[in-house]
């Protein structure tokens, strides 16, 4: 038989609105990771297109039959300019099994081995129009 006298809460019938405060509370601070990651993808809606137009002009330029795509981004930032927007990034280019003009580019596996041109390490300046979806080509450096 359940003695209720013995399980009784100290608290008495405030402990209910007390425990929903605390566990209101322990949502908001799970939230912070989330705002952070929304400032991020704010960002990122004009970085990954910026990263995709460097990608695609450096294929377009390259003399190699063979697609490249990134396989990790090193280092970037937004360049201190108001106009246009710029983002400079250090990108890892690996080439592909993918000729150059083929669809899914993106999915694409990297060729297997470590031969000297199947990686280049590249410094992209891009400028971005997002108004009307231009970008623009500043500087572009692979080793």
């Amino acid at each position: 038989m359940w003695n209720s006298g013995a399980m009784s809460c100290p608290l008495g019938k405030n402990s209910l609105p007390q425990t929903m405060l605390l566990f209101l509370l322990s949502f908001q601070v799970l939230n912070i990771p989330v705002l952070k990651a929304n400032e991020e993808t704010d960002r990122s809606t004009n970085f990954i297109p910026t990263v995709e137009f460097a990608v695609n002009t450096f294929n377009q330029k390259s003399q190699d039959e063979y697609a490249y795509r990134m396989k990790h981004i090193m280092s970037s930032w937004r360049e201190m300019v108001d106009f246009p927007a710029v983002f400079s990034m250090r990108l890892q280019l690996r080439r592909t099994i993918c000729k150059k003009f083929e669809e899914s580019l993106d999915i694409c596996p990297f060729q297997e081995g470590h031969a000297l041109n199947n990686t280049f390490t590249c410094l992209f300046t891009v400028g971005i129009y997002p108004w009307v979806t231009e970008f623009k080509l500043f500087k572009s450096e692979c080793s």
